[in-house]
């Protein structure tokens, strides 16, 4: 597989782990404002923003830093990215509905989350890295298969 290929399959699988957390949120804060708030539910509403600002901070991430690895980065760094990916998201995503002056409110608001998610993603992706540097020292074959 080429190495585009395996860009593109990497940002998706971004999008997609994002969709799920962002789904969880939206569940959360439909639980606590009532299922006739909104017109549309806020986990599918949530889930779709929380794929596009996956992929987008993958794309953000790929054209920016290339090759480097996550234990390359620090939190703050990689949190920044994030942010700056949900940024840009909230700006295209208002540009493109047509939003105006909400875009004021929403480019913040996925900056925040998009930070958070960015940070959370690079906590994970290092405890992963040091179980299967354990594994690798130990022999334990489980933990290094993918």
């Amino acid at each position: 597989m080429g190495t585009t290929m395996i860009r593109v399959r990497a940002a998706l699988k971004m999008g997609a782990t994002w969709a799920g957390i962002w789904f969880a949120a939206g569940l959360a804060i439909l639980l606590f404002v009532g299922f006739g708030a909104a017109d549309v539910p806020f986990p599918l509403g949530f889930a779709f923003l929380g794929f596009l600002a996956g992929v987008t901070f993958s794309a953000l991430l790929i054209l920016v830093e290339g090759r480097r690895r996550f234990d390359q980065f620090s939190l703050r760094r990689f949190g920044g990215w994030g942010a700056a990916g949900g940024a840009l998201l909230g700006v295209v995503f208002g540009a493109l509905t047509g939003l105006g002056a909400d875009i004021l409110v929403l480019a913040p608001i996925l900056a925040l989350a998009g930070g958070a998610s960015a940070s959370g993603t690079l906590v994970l992706a290092q405890r992963a890295e040091r179980q299967r540097l354990s594994a690798a020292i130990t022999g334990d074959d489980r933990l290094l298969e993918d």
